[in-house]
């Protein structure tokens, strides 16, 4: 297994707000995909930071999730938010 956890640090309400926007797209879409076994952005108590833990089958499978972010429209809108992840290896 292949967990990520980390965090979307903004720096402004607007890019908050856009997180916001799209992020209920952006996991529909996530947990659609076959290698995904959780996914969430989570809300914390600072309202322009957002927890977020993902964890799929496989590396292919978290590799083919990260591609198709690079194409959507949660990376278009977010990819100039600062983010803070680790990514690991779990079990075999």
């Amino acid at each position: 297994m292949i967990r990520l956890r980390g965090h979307l640090r903004c720096l402004t309400q607007a890019e908050a707000e856009a997180v916001r926007r799209h992020r209920d797209e952006h996991i529909r879409l996530t947990r659609a995909e076959p290698a995904c076994l959780s996914f969430e952005i989570a809300d914390t108590d600072d309202p322009l930071t957002f927890e977020v833990m993902e964890t799929f089958r496989d590396r292919p499978g978290f590799e083919a999730h990260q591609a198709r972010t690079r194409e959507s429209a949660w990376f278009a809108a977010t990819r100039h938010i600062l983010r803070d992840f680790r990514v690991e290896e779990i079990g075999d």
